[in-house]
């Protein structure tokens, strides 16, 4: 074989194997959430994915900043449309072709951004929700799949809706996987969204949590929560047998949308993780063996006892979010793989091989000063301690006082001190702000203890605060100029 023909064989085999990488969309997918109070900048956490091999990444919204520093790299995205812009979003072709020219069409040039999904809401059909956005969110999948057509890029962008596992369930008569179907009161509206996704070759996107089987109920069998369990009675549904949750939740899934007549929907589990604090089941062991036990058996190809092949999943998520509602639970503001300040809480094999391999840091981060704002020792009149507590958590995250979570045990001097520390820190440890009436003190000794860690924060803010920083930053920068040219 001559050189140039060896050449071009081998051109071409690179060829095919990245573009059976993008059409498949292989690789460990994450959710990137940003409801913090101090952000780490976006290109930071950009090179980080990069570093660790994240190859896919799931927004919740379409973050200008987030973006601007995907600009050139490969990582396949799911840029989204919260709940609320989902009414105006069905009223509005014109509003749909409009955010979609903004947030996916103009980062589609050569180098952009790679964008592969527009998730429509998230969970809009939560029974918690009680039917708030189940007329509007077909109507505005419609208008951004039509206006992504319409701008020349529906063929390689698709609007999904992320769902949670709840739109399903199998009766109590039958609580067996093929006995799946959707919930009643949905069911027409779901089999109607999930023909519209069919019809333009888009995935039915679910997001399912173990963890919440656990975390509902007392007597769930422990071991059945993760994927390698020995203490465990298998559930047997005919001649298929599930040794875990996720099997058969997933599967119950399967079975819906085979009743509904699609039993070749593609499916992409959009969130799946599991917390490390905020409960008595979330912490980083169980954390490290869910997660570990979740890529191994997704990436194995071996797939569910109802549908073989590899499982297309995005970690649940990146980073922590102490800004989140703790309406579900204390345990929603610690879903992360990395601490608030981007470092990895455990080990984590992205391959799925199950090896000891570290995940990588972001790099770079900037910290406030060391010192912490704790209860003064000094202070002689308490009456008032109970209320100043309540009012500083009520401002930042306690959730680690919470039953069973990594501060647990504190004295009532430590809880006040944690309290303190976290209303300090979130407000850019000003001085005012670690008073309490005389009953708090700042001080330069850290003061956690054992799992317990009373936490420095980063020396950022929210995107909000960034983005009006940048934008005073470059109003500055133009009257300089000005004034040099004058």
């Amino acid at each position: 074989m001559s050189r140039e023909r060896l050449v071009s064989l081998t051109f071409i085999v690179h060829v095919v194997v990245f573009m059976a990488m993008v059409s498949t969309g292989s690789g460990v997918g994450v959710n990137w959430g940003t409801l913090a109070t101090n952000q780490i900048p976006p290109r930071k956490v950009v090179r980080m994915l990069k570093e660790n091999g994240f190859t896919k990444l799931k927004l919740f919204e379409a973050d200008e900043w987030i973006l601007a520093a995907l600009i050139g790299t490969r990582i396949e995205v799911m840029v989204a449309i919260p709940n609320k812009l989902l009414e105006e979003m069905s009223r509005d072709p014109k509003a749909a072709a409009s955010w979609v020219e903004a947030n996916v069409t103009s980062y589609l040039y050569t180098g952009g951004v790679n964008i592969k999904y527009v998730a429509v809401g998230n969970e809009p059909f939560l029974e918690a929700y009680k039917g708030a956005y189940l007329h509007t969110t077909l109507p505005a999948l419609m208008n951004i799949q039509q206006a992504l057509n319409d701008q020349g890029v529906g063929g390689r962008v698709k609007a999904t809706v992320p769902l949670n596992a709840d739109i399903y369930y199998s009766p109590v008569a039958n609580p067996v996987p093929s006995a799946g179907d959707f919930r009643p009161e949905i069911r027409d509206t779901t089999i109607e969204l999930i023909q519209y996704l069919q019809v333009n070759e888009a995935p039915f996107t679910v997001n399912i949590y173990p963890f919440l089987s656990l975390y509902g109920d007392d007597y769930f069998p422990m071991d059945f929560a993760f994927f390698d369990g020995k203490n465990i009675k298998p559930l047997k549904d005919g001649d298929r047998v599930y040794t875990n949750v996720f099997d058969a939740n997933f599967d119950t899934l399967v079975a819906a949308l085979n009743k509904a007549g699609f039993p070749d929907m593609k499916i992409i589990v959009g969130e799946v993780g599991w917390p490390t604090d905020g409960d008595k089941n979330a912490n980083i062991r169980n954390a490290k063996r869910f997660n570990q036990g979740m890529l191994q058996h997704a990436l194995s190809g071996n797939g569910t006892p109802a549908r073989n092949g590899k499982i297309d999943i995005y970690l649940f998520s990146l980073i922590d979010e102490n800004a989140k509602s703790v309406e579900p639970g204390n345990f929603e503001r610690h879903w992360g793989i990395f601490e608030y300040d981007g470092k990895p809480k455990y080990e984590l094999d992205l391959s799925g091989s199950k090896k000891n391999k570290g995940l990588v840091a972001v790099d770079g981060v900037k910290y406030m000063l060391k010192r912490w704002c704790v209860m003064n020792p000094d202070a002689k009149y308490l009456d008032d301690l109970p209320e100043k507590i309540d009012y500083a958590c009520s401002l930042s995250d306690c959730t680690a006082l919470g039953y069973g979570s990594s501060c647990n045990n504190l004295s009532v001097g430590g809880n006040a001190s944690y309290a303190f520390n976290m209303y300090y820190q979130v407000n850019g440890q000003n001085s005012w702000t670690c008073d309490f009436s005389g009953l708090a003190v700042v001080t330069d000794e850290d003061p956690s203890v054992g799992d317990c860690h009373y936490p420095v924060m980063i020396a950022y803010s929210s995107s909000l605060q960034r983005g009006r920083s940048d934008l005073v930053m470059g109003i500055v920068g133009v009257l300089t100029l000005l004034m040099i040219l004058l």
